[in-house]
């Protein structure tokens, strides 16, 4: 693969790992309330767009699997980091795991809704650009969001929050989250559009997933 696959790659995975560690904050945005990963996370979504619309949904798969993988690996890292004594010195003990240590079952919820709205957004958007003949672009970057992020919106928070939060308040939240990502992505379109553009001009690919196997668990 070209250094701006590699590119990409690396960026899909910075957006994700940051927007991870600064979940942990809660934000106020024109009254709803969301984490601070709002910020990056969506990007995340504009960059797996960008890799199924130029290499194909196979090289997206992988991609998706390597964000799992790195961050389980930083998960992995945070929590042993939390298990070592503190210096005896050092007064930070309380706020590492207030802000880094979160609970399993946040844990579990954010690894699942990732893979699923992840898959479900490279998916729906390959489908699209075979069944749209590769135009209108701008549909399959808001059509595919709209699924993946509404995907990954109601499966995070239903798994982390049911049972601990009213059900009409789970809905209201998980439909916020879900109008600002979408917002976020139709927002981007233009630097989609620029950055699809520049890539298979450099490349000189435009995958098209027309025999592809769709098993997320093939590598």
């Amino acid at each position: 693969m070209s250094w701006r696959f590699i590119a990409c790659t690396a960026l899909f995975v910075t957006c994700l790992l940051t927007a991870n560690t600064i979940a942990a904050k809660l934000v106020t945005l024109g009254g709803l309330t969301l984490t601070a990963g709002i910020v990056i996370f969506p990007i995340s979504y504009v960059l797996g767009d960008v890799l199924t619309e130029v290499w194909g949904y196979a090289a997206a798969r992988r991609v998706i699997w390597l964000g799992f993988v790195c961050n389980a690996l930083m998960v992995a890292a945070i929590w042993l980091g939390g298990e070592l004594p503190a210096a005896p010195f050092w007064k930070g003990e309380a706020a590492y795991q207030e802000i880094l240590g979160q609970a399993p079952r946040i844990l579990l919820a954010s690894f699942v809704a990732y893979l699923v709205g992840e898959f479900a957004n490279a998916f729906v958007l390959a489908k699209l650009k075979v069944a749209t003949g590769g135009r209108w672009l701008w549909v399959r970057t808001i059509g595919s969001t709209v699924v993946g992020q509404g995907l990954d919106s109601a499966v995070f928070v239903t798994l982390a929050f049911v049972g601990a939060v009213p059900a009409a308040a789970l809905a209201g939240i998980v439909c916020a989250q879900w109008m600002v990502k979408v917002a976020y992505e139709a927002a981007a379109t233009p630097l989609t559009y620029a950055a699809v553009a520049w890539l298979k001009s450099r490349e000189q690919v435009d995958t098209f997933d027309y025999d592809t196997d769709f098993n997320p668990l093939k590598l």
